[in-house]
């Protein structure tokens, strides 16, 4: 009891608080110092708002855009090696004072010489030389630490992912994602991926239309141009698990300076879709069983959820499921509420302490390319959480999981939905069966639990402890 007091009074609070923001802050000079990766490290820990304490949290965005920038003399050097010709002979107008400076790039606005304003993000020089070395570095540091802590096991994520690291240093690769990303997505007329510039792109320059908005978590914006949190949250979720349950091709670098808001023609929100450089492709049998994974989870239907993570070749499939929702499930429960309560939350950090090594142990038993899809998950939760958690992000992914495995074929039943009518009215019936199984179970709980008040209220039992709350929620 005494020291339950201790660490709770505000004395304690208090040191505890300003020993995190040091490290904060030292954090945050370490990676804008060293640049590169270390920054985009930075810009991942970020997503783990639930987890962390806040003042991480706060210190760490300003990793999201606003990193170290190169003077105009190295921006210059790189245009002529590319280009032949400085960056102001190149476009009518280049303003040499970046607007936005991120992990490997830093972004200036600029005029074409037919006077369309573009965004040129321009490769820090020296990146591809530090590159292997950074990359090295963390390796050693990685494995120091397992030297030291061996069930912090981090080097084989890093040994895995380096290659798939290093295509964003290729900027001409990055405008072919962009493209491809708008072609999946352009069936969502509220989605915007500015129109790449070939003409003026080379590996380490990308040069694409210039639009303006502001971050998707920058809640007094949002409201200050009349726009609403539950529709910018809804089809900000609906955008990404489309690419998640669906096209494959899965933008892995979602955080909150790579996705902006602006009011749309039709007086609604628009999300205009940054940095397309880092992208994971999961193959459709993994997709398959990623969507019925997903809608077992919600109908809490345990044999389907051990099924379909056995699938992504994992047997331990309750904590899969945590680690994939980032909520408890093992409670065996419909939720409350899509917000997460303190009581789950802190469940989650005693789990992400207690249980690290099977987490790890979870992880890489994985299709390689599901680490990235996680972190496009955890960071679009993170975002609606910044946003107040205006909509249920775990319902609208199941009925896009409902959606994606319809529209996939379902397996053996593929060819016979290639016709599109057939393929829609499988959808619209998967749908239907999924909102009818959830509504059913829910009305199940409430059904158990007015019959449980009604035998206590005659006096035939007693009253059982918890058992309302259980049920209802």
């Amino acid at each position: 009891m005494f020291f339950c007091g201790v660490w709770t009074s505000p004395r304690y609070v208090e040191v505890m608080s300003a020993c995190h923001q040091r490290a904060a802050d030292a954090l945050v000079a370490g990676a804008i110092s060293n640049g590169g990766l270390y920054i985009k490290l930075g810009q991942g820990l970020c997503s783990f708002n639930h987890l962390l304490p806040p003042e991480y949290i706060r210190t760490l965005r300003v990793l999201e855009d606003k990193a170290l920038t190169r003077s105009f003399r190295e921006v210059d050097e790189l245009f002529l090696e590319d280009f032949h010709a400085p960056a102001h002979e190149i476009f009518q107008e280049f303003d040499y004072q970046p607007m936005a400076a991120a992990s490997l790039a830093q972004v200036h606005r600029a005029k074409l010489h037919d006077g369309t304003d573009v965004a040129v993000k321009v490769q820090y020089i020296d990146l591809r030389d530090r590159f292997d070395g950074d990359i090295c570095t963390l390796e050693l540091l990685l494995r120091l630490v397992e030297l030291m802590h061996p069930s912090f096991g981090f080097s084989w994520v890093l040994q895995d992912l380096k290659g798939t690291l290093a295509q964003e240093l290729d900027f001409e690769n990055e405008g072919h994602n962009a493209e491809r990303c708008a072609q999946d997505l352009g069936h969502f007329r509220y989605v915007v991926v500015p129109r790449v510039h070939w003409d003026k792109t080379s590996k380490r320059v990308l040069t694409a239309d210039f639009c303006e908005g502001f971050k998707v978590n920058d809640v007094e914006a949002i409201k200050a141009q009349g726009l609403t949190l539950q529709d910018i949250a809804q089809k900000l979720i609906q955008a990404f698990a489309e690419q998640i349950f669906y096209t494959g091709f899965i933008h892995s670098d979602p955080h909150p300076g790579n996705v902006l808001v602006r009011k749309g023609p039709d007086g609604k929100a628009e999300l205009v879709l940054l940095d397309h450089g880092l992208y994971q492709f999961l193959d459709e049998k993994d997709r398959s069983a990623l969507c019925q994974l997903w809608r077992a989870i919600i109908l809490r239907d345990n044999a389907s959820m051990k099924l379909h993570a056995a699938a992504l070749g994992v047997q331990d499939y309750f904590l899969f499921c945590e680690v994939l929702m980032q909520r408890p499930v093992r409670l065996g429960q419909l939720w409350r509420s899509h917000l997460l309560s303190r009581e789950e939350a802190v469940y989650m950090q005693d789990m992400a302490r207690e249980h690290f090594e099977d987490i790890m142990s979870v992880l890489k038993a994985l299709p390689r390319p599901m680490l990235l899809v996680l972190r496009n998950i955890n960071t679009v939760r993170a975002i609606n959480a910044s946003l107040g958690a205006p909509v249920d992000r775990y319902f609208l992914m199941a009925k896009s999981a409902v959606k994606g495995w319809s529209r996939l074929g379902g397996g053996t039943y593929q060819s016979i939905y290639r016709c599109s009518l057939l393929r829609q009215i499988k959808v619209v019936w998967e749908l239907l069966k999924f909102e009818v199984a959830l509504r059913l179970e829910i009305v199940l709980m409430r059904v158990t639990a007015l019959v449980v008040r009604t035998l206590v209220h005659l006096g035939l039992v007693t009253e059982p402890e918890g058992l309302y709350e259980y049920l209802e929620t």
